[in-house]
């Protein structure tokens, strides 16, 4: 007669198992409560950012235009205030997911879209759709195949019988040089009043954006979720060394090239709507990764410090220099600029390994 001895369940440390029906998954409890604290944060600055403006409505009132109850404010948070919000909002989370995705691929926290040509690409293809008259509607379109082409042009370039780090940077910000020659180009090319107005997006602005910019941004975003929780499970064997990764029968090549296309796509949807917000992919997943103390970068929390940053930033450049609105791209530039060159001196002090 034998007996059969349950095996204990080995749980990694910092993890708690969380059981719906059959099924079982961990949990890491310091994320979960940073996503928590971050969603709160995010919700806070959203009823704040519609509450302030030249006249100032209370919070109770806008909860109630938020939920659909009638209001006195209902024009000014409802129609004028709340879709300019919601693009950033969507923005911020696009881009802190896009960010957090190249930057595991890349396995540096430099590649971002913007350091990396992705943005330049958006950017390159979309002033020249405006220098040749394309409608406003189709712009988003060129913004996302410009990205591609990008990607495309830094992957190939990059890939040398594998995907290694610096080479990955290096190529990157190269190309985004040539495209930004590109993109001069077509400004000193085109109509002085398309120059101005393709000026205006490039600098990364929220303003005057509204529901026919934030509607299609939140249809694609939701179509991409089946990719995102892909690169969430994804996500785990690519931070392993290639070696580990292969014997386990990872095929480290696609899952590389499916995370690289997801992020690339986030990040040119994004710009499209907004234009080039610069350094929220560079900031928001090395912020998580801090605040979450994980080895890989949470893309939940990633998304969510996106968010904050982008939502915190357009309220700052509404109000800083009132009347007069700066770009959202100011604030985060003047934010991520500081960032990169530390992270250029850690590198060099660290021997190369940013």
């Amino acid at each position: 007669m034998s007996t059969t001895t349950a095996r204990p369940t080995v749980r990694p440390t910092g993890y708690a198992v969380v059981r719906t029906g059959p099924a079982a998954f961990l949990l890491h409890r310091r994320s979960a409560l940073v996503a928590t604290v971050l969603g709160a944060l995010l919700a806070a600055v959203c009823v704040l950012y519609l509450s302030v403006g030249e006249s100032f409505v209370p919070p109770g009132e806008v909860l109630k235009v938020v939920l659909g109850h009638p209001s006195d404010h209902e024009l000014v948070v409802g129609t004028l205030r709340l879709p300019r919000m919601t693009v950033g909002l969507l923005v911020g989370l696009a881009f802190g997911v896009a960010g957090a995705l190249i930057q595991t691929v890349a396995r540096n926290p430099l590649a971002s879209p913007d350091i990396i040509g992705i943005s330049q690409g958006a950017t390159a293809v979309t002033v020249g759709g405006l220098a040749f008259g394309v409608s406003a509607t189709v712009l988003p379109y060129f913004s996302i195949a410009g990205g591609l082409a990008a990607a495309a042009l830094v992957y190939l370039f990059a890939w040398r019988g594998g995907l290694q780090a610096a080479r990955f940077v290096l190529i990157g910000i190269g190309i985004g040089v040539a495209l930004r020659s590109i993109t001069l180009l077509f400004l000193t090319k085109t109509d002085h009043h398309i120059a101005q107005q393709a000026k205006i997006w490039m600098s990364g602005s929220v303003n005057g954006r509204g529901w026919e910019e934030a509607t299609p941004l939140a249809w694609a975003m939701l179509a991409l979720v089946p990719a995102v929780l892909w690169a969430a499970r994804a996500q785990r064997t690519v931070s392993l060394d290639d070696d580990t990764a292969t014997s386990l029968g990872v095929r480290l090549g696609r899952v590389r090239l499916g995370l690289v296309v997801t992020g690339v796509v986030l990040a040119s949807v994004a710009t499209g709507a907004a234009g080039p917000v610069d350094f929220v992919a560079l900031l928001a997943p090395q912020i998580a990764r801090r605040l979450t103390r994980t080895a890989q970068i949470p893309l939940l929390c990633s998304a969510l410090t996106g968010a904050v940053v982008v939502v915190s930033a357009d309220l700052l450049a509404r109000k800083l220099l009132a009347p007069t609105e700066l770009p959202v791209g100011v604030l985060t530039a003047a934010l991520g600029a500081p960032y990169l060159i530390w992270l250029l001196m850690r590198g060099r002090t660290t021997g190369g390994n940013a």
